[in-house]
């Protein structure tokens, strides 16, 4: 098979300064795509990330701004869009606020699925607009083992995760017949500042692995998704945990 061109493609990743958003888009740059880079704040850590794309030679816009937030999204993206579409949007932007559902505050409740689920709503709708009129895209929602099997002391996070699921799952069936395939790529433990805090000694007997996964895996499937192979491939939840939810 001849190798595909990504040259002048571009893929917009949200939440990409680090973690997995970061190893997403230096694998994507490896394999020739442009990066459209979001952030909510982390300046310096955007900066690392985009120079990193450079390297690869590829061109990095950097995009800060808070995903929940619809005026930023339409002030930032509007004149993007009026002259690139993005091939692949993937929404890797999220946040963790967690307490047993009994102790929840109802504003970690609503910041978590502003981020996660709103946040996908919002920059969705806006892109599919474009996306229809090419006939072409690809969307990938970043989810989680939490979404699928819920966890304690995250029914706020688990539920926007869920939510992605749906998500996804409506939309690529709204978008298909035009060519737009929308996944979602569902990691468990995955090797970043998000587990610092969990007793991985408890955890790691439950995954036959035996082992947390990298982000390089996570990105090498984003990046396989978006690719000429996965083609036929689209509403599906492709889970990398290493056997913890089967």
């Amino acid at each position: 098979m001849v190798p595909l061109d990504n040259t002048n493609k571009t893929v917009f990743i949200t939440g990409a300064s680090r973690g997995i958003g970061a190893a997403i888009a230096r694998r994507l740059a490896a394999s020739g795509f442009d990066i459209w880079l979001n952030y909510a704040g982390n300046h310096e850590a955007a900066k690392q990330v985009a120079t990193e794309v450079e390297q690869f030679g590829r061109k990095c816009t950097l995009l800060p701004f808070d995903v929940s937030d619809e005026d930023a999204i339409e002030e930032t993206l509007v004149p993007l869009l009026e002259d690139e579409v993005p091939y692949g949007f993937v929404h890797n932007a999220g946040i963790a606020r967690d307490s047993l559902a009994a102790m929840m505050p109802r504003k970690d409740w609503d910041r978590v699925l502003g981020v996660h689920l709103t946040g996908f709503f919002l920059l969705s709708r806006l892109l599919v607009k474009s996306m229809l009129g090419k006939r072409q895209g690809r969307i990938i929602a970043i989810g989680s083992v939490s979404g699928e099997m819920g966890q304690p002391g995250q029914i706020n996070y688990a539920a926007a995760k869920a939510g992605l699921v749906g998500a996804c799952k409506t939309l690529a069936k709204e978008v298909g017949r035009r060519n737009i395939l929308v996944n979602v790529v569902s990691p468990g433990l995955i090797e970043t500042d998000m587990i610092r805090d969990v007793p991985t000694e408890r955890v790691l007997p439950l995954i036959p692995l035996g082992r947390v996964g990298q982000p390089e895996e996570v990105a090498g499937m984003v990046n396989f998704l978006l690719g000429e192979e996965a083609g036929y491939i689209t509403g599906q939840v492709i889970s990398i945990n290493g056997g913890l939810y089967i």
